[in-house]
């Protein structure tokens, strides 16, 4: 299984930018597709989720940032508007079958994270 994600740069605050992350090597449908996020020194944080039509989104981002995604190419995209500082970090796609809710602890396959940066 791979992951390739794509789409990260810098961007002035209120800007926007989308990510996209398409995974390869065997059928996903039963899969959670997500998004986490990292800054140096803080661990590994949800933004957002979704596996059949369901999605969900953190806190921090609801309003701003819209997943979605497109089974037939195995793609998922983190679409990011209004964006802040504090949304500066690496941004990572990842897949879990997990039943219950996605986490950091049960995610089966990351990829390789694309930086972000919010900066004036």
């Amino acid at each position: 299984v791979q992951l390739q994600a794509c789409g990260g740069g810098l961007v002035q605050p209120g800007g926007s930018l989308r990510l996209s992350c398409a995974a390869s090597g065997r059928t996903f449908s039963n899969y959670f597709m997500a998004w986490f996020r990292q800054v140096p020194g803080k661990e590994r944080e949800f933004v957002a989720s979704t596996r059949w039509n369901t999605v969900y989104t953190a806190d921090s981002v609801k309003g701003r940032f819209t997943i979605s995604r497109d089974s037939a190419k195995n793609t998922v995209y983190l679409q990011m508007n209004s964006l802040k500082t504090e949304d500066t970090a690496v941004y990572y796609c990842a897949l879990s079958r997990s039943a219950g809710q996605i986490t950091a602890g049960n995610v089966e396959y990351w990829g390789q994270g694309t930086l972000v940066t919010v900066s004036s």
